[in-house]
């Protein structure tokens, strides 16, 4: 169970120390999709003030779609109750066009199925409305760097959601292979957050190596993408 610390950086799914935010001179490029425009202006304006960069906005769905292939940018923030097409709906739109741009669900609902059902349909984090400046800013350039983040107060029910409810992925039964301690040691790293650059540093191999080991720990677990191969983990007791 992680608990909540007031001011500290949210936790990767799966638990850990919080991941290193992405270095480097260019701004992570960001497309926020909220039905509220003063919430939209109030994160670009916080998010322009940690030294990253809202490049369009938009209150729906489609237009949210509209705006992620006009502008592809790093990270979308991503709310989930809106009208006509909701947050849920650009989710399955993006996995269905093949679009791998990494999704951050910001909302005021702390609702475990819809967080699994919004992680299901391609999310890459999660994060509550009241989180700080800090808070949403390293959760961004953690997306962009290629990790994922869960919010520290909904991670512990998640997990426990996720081991006690039926087996994420929604493709079918799928033969779990075993994995080797080399392709256990990266998917601990990929559930706390890293990204293939980091883990190539802190295993000491290089990062095509690293790549390798991500498609064969997919190919094992039946999972479409990372953060469906950590939940499948989670699920079968593989991460402990």
């Amino acid at each position: 169970m992680v608990a909540d610390v007031p001011g500290a950086a949210p936790e990767a799914l799966g638990g850990g120390e919080s991941p290193p935010s992405a270095s480097g001179s260019t701004p992570a490029r960001v497309v926020v999709v909220d039905d509220q425009t003063l919430v939209r202006q109030g994160i670009r304006t916080l998010l322009d003030l940690a030294g990253i960069m809202v490049v369009s906005e938009a209150s729906d769905g489609a237009r949210g779609l509209e705006e992620i292939l006009r502008t592809e940018p790093d990270v979308v923030l991503l709310d989930l109750r809106m009208p006509r097409h909701d947050g849920l709906w650009l989710l399955r739109r993006l996995r269905e066009d093949g679009h791998e741009v990494p999704v951050l669900v910001l909302t005021t609902f702390d609702d475990d199925e819809l967080v699994l059902e919004a992680l299901r349909a391609g999310a890459r984090g999660y994060l509550l409305k009241d989180v700080t400046v800090e808070q949403l800013s390293v959760a961004v350039r953690t997306l962009a760097a290629g990790g994922t983040l869960i919010a520290p107060s909904i991670t512990g029910r998640l997990l426990e959601a996720i081991r006690s409810g039926p087996a994420p992925g929604g493709e079918g039964p799928a033969v779990i292979q075993e994995l080797t301690e080399r392709e256990l040691e990266v998917l601990r790293l990929v559930a706390e957050g890293y990204a293939n650059r980091q883990i190539a540093e802190l295993v000491h191999l290089a990062e095509g190596t690293v790549k390798n080991h991500i498609s064969t720990i997919l190919q094992k677990l039946g999972a479409r993408d990372r953060t469906n191969a950590v939940l499948r983990a989670l699920h079968e007791g593989i991460l402990g």
